[in-house]
């Protein structure tokens, strides 16, 4: 069997049949990533003995036919500002190169409790503030698709985990569409569920009302398996929401009579013609298949960008509070007092978390904060408004993901607005708290592009069943091969 060609599904039934083992399929990533990884640059810390240890107790499980699930025996890859006991977390930083938790996320604990291996701990944006994955202490994370080409951010890593085969499934955070566009970036799933849909206890936070962990995957069935695995309601997490009513958890169901939204606003400036073109044949094929398209305005997405940058600045102000020497960070300058402690940790930081930090801490400041802060929120709310309208036209939305496909490293990962404009497409669904969902639509040129999908509170099964419809009916070029190319030989077992 060619282990780098299955999808999870094949993976527990080989898993099941003793055909193969945890520990044998373990082995194949962890040589599949020292092999990649020095030109990707996904992975920050890999802890090869501890996966290995977790996959044997997994072929001890499966053995003993006792609490199997989906997930035993499959390995994952953890964004890493995701905390893991015993296991390096850096949040990408300087800062947090030495910091080991003492606890798992809850995210990982439930992992853990469901038999997955944790494969290792991917690269990121410093403390995931943005938008390719550049901002590292440890490095740019490369596109497998073109190596000179960004792999979007923050969860670069996860992303191109998954995309060059290096891990079935991994997680990531979203905090602006820091899930979903690295996933359009590399030609693979990504879904930024529901706020509060899946808890954030154990995430380090960036800007805690925006933030949220969620799934990528290289197909519909092996996304939604991992969200299904994660989502519940966290006494931990005071922001989690209640349990939902079980749902059959069949992405088979009709999409027959849903009404599709297009609005106007994300098919205008700005965004590539062919991309455009793209997502409009994803809405023909849905037509196709039975969905009604309605086309609508959404006024208040004109204002998002800024709103959404003014807000997450301010609050990563205030996460970053707590990086002062005392509670985290080096004591370096404790010699000097208080004052000089906090300044000497805070040196750590680099420039991009720096710029971020000054720029909340002014937004809140007592000269600025009616001018600016009150502003952004009151647009944020237009928001939630104009989409809670548009949910009563329509079922849910489709847009493109991101304006353009990755830009290389030497072009726009330079310039401040252009990356801006990267995030245009996903800000919208981090503001209201709405589950958006970003799947491959094709090329431009080589490399992959993404349509994206908004929808209600909730709505994550929905999404997830009408681009699995879109990917079962679409025209044979409009779907990538799940493995990036010139990524080096699939091992066959």
């Amino acid at each position: 069997m060619v282990i780098g060609k299955m999808d999870v599904g094949a993976l527990r039934k080989a898993l099941d049949r003793r055909e193969i083992s945890a520990v044998e399929l373990t082995t194949y990533y962890l040589d599949r990533i020292a092999q990649l990884d020095p030109e990707l640059n996904a992975f920050i810390t890999v802890p090869r003995a501890e996966a290995l240890r977790m996959a044997a107790a997994a072929d001890r499980r499966i053995a003993a036919q006792e609490g199997v699930t989906a997930l035993t025996g499959i390995p994952v890859a953890i964004k890493d500002n995701i905390c893991t006991a015993g296991i390096r977390t850096t949040c990408g930083s300087r800062l947090l190169a030495d910091f080991i938790p003492i606890y798992d996320a809850t995210v990982v604990a439930k992992l853990k409790q469901a038999g997955a291996v944790l494969l290792g701990k991917t690269n990121l944006d410093e403390f995931a503030m943005g938008s390719a994955t550049q901002y590292s202490f440890y490095g740019p994370t490369r596109n497998p698709w073109d190596r000179d080409r960004v792999a979007g951010g923050s969860s670069g890593g996860s992303a191109v985990a998954v995309a060059a085969g290096m891990a079935p499934l991994a997680l990531g955070t979203d905090t602006g569409g820091s899930i979903r566009q690295p996933a359009a970036f590399c030609g693979v799933w990504g879904l930024k569920p529901t706020y509060g849909r899946v808890s954030r206890y154990g995430l380090v936070p960036y800007a805690p009302s925006f933030d949220q962990i969620g799934p990528l995957a290289r197909n519909a069935r092996d996304l939604f398996l991992l969200f299904r695995a994660l989502a519940g309601h966290d006494p931990l997490d005071p922001t989690s929401l209640p349990a939902p009513a079980e749902t059959g958890g069949d992405l088979s169901g009709s999409i027959r009579g849903l009404r599709v939204g297009l609005p106007r606003e994300f098919f205008g400036a700005g965004l590539d013609a062919e991309l455009k073109e793209r997502v409009l044949t994803v809405a023909q094929v849905l037509a196709e298949a039975g969905c009604v398209l309605v086309e609508l305005s959404l006024p208040s997405v004109a204002y998002a960008l800024p709103a959404y940058y003014l807000l997450a600045y301010a609050e990563a102000s205030s996460s970053m509070a707590r990086y002062d020497g005392v509670r985290f960070g080096n004591r370096s300058g404790a010699e000097q007092g208080i004052v000089g402690m906090m300044t000497a940790t805070r040196q750590g930081f680099g420039p991009e978390v720096k710029r971020r930090v000054l720029l909340g801490t002014y937004f809140l400041s007592a000269d600025c904060y009616e001018e600016y802060y009150r502003p952004a929120q009151k647009v944020r709310a237009w928001l939630r408004q104009d989409f809670a309208a548009a949910y009563r036209r329509c079922d849910l939305l489709l847009t493109p993901t991101t304006a353009a496909p990755a830009f290389r490293f030497a072009d726009e990962a330079g310039d401040e607005r252009a990356l801006a404009l990267t995030e245009q497409c996903t800000v919208a669904a981090n503001l209201t708290g709405d589950p958006a969902l970003s799947f491959p639509c094709g090329r431009i040129n080589h490399l992959p592009v993404g349509a994206q999908l908004i929808g209600p509170a909730g709505a994550e099964e929905l999404l997830i069943r009408v681009a699995a419809v879109y990917a079962e009916k679409a025209p044979d070029d409009a779907m990538p091969e799940w493995t990036a190319p010139d990524v080096g030989e699939q091992i066959e077992v």
